[in-house]
């Protein structure tokens, strides 16, 4: 079954944040690269090819009354916005788990969301 994982961020420090992320120490730093990196390469998942902006640079669309309204920032609070996505083709649920533990976000008071893929 494929599953999709959603990165959400939460209070996990990223270079998008100097401040919070200079608080960890260069080997924190490193580890933090080397996780994401891992996840990239291990078999089954397909990356997202590009980082997604900070947050704060997100436009939110709404239609109501067939007008198109549009805000600056995300539809969720900042805590709360996806970092990042990827695939992952995997026997189970219990294999999703398992990656998802490792992603460096989900140790650092961020979660990730596991859906699984509609398959046609």
């Amino acid at each position: 079954m494929k599953y999709m994982l959603l990165i959400h961020q939460g209070d996990a420090p990223t270079p998008d944040d100097p401040e919070a992320w200079g608080e960890l120490s260069g080997e924190q730093q490193a580890a933090v690269y080397r996780g994401y990196q891992e996840l990239n390469e291990t078999p089954g998942v397909t990356p997202a090819s590009e980082r997604l902006q900070p947050p704060a640079s997100a436009t939110t669309v709404l239609v109501q009354d067939e007008k198109t309204l549009t805000t600056d920032g995300p539809f969720v609070s900042v805590k709360e916005a996806l970092g990042g996505w990827l695939f992952f083709e995997a026997d189970d649920l219990d294999a999703a788990i398992e990656l998802a533990s490792k992603v460096p976000a989900a140790r650092m008071g961020g979660a990730v969301e596991i859906r699984p893929v509609v398959e046609s």
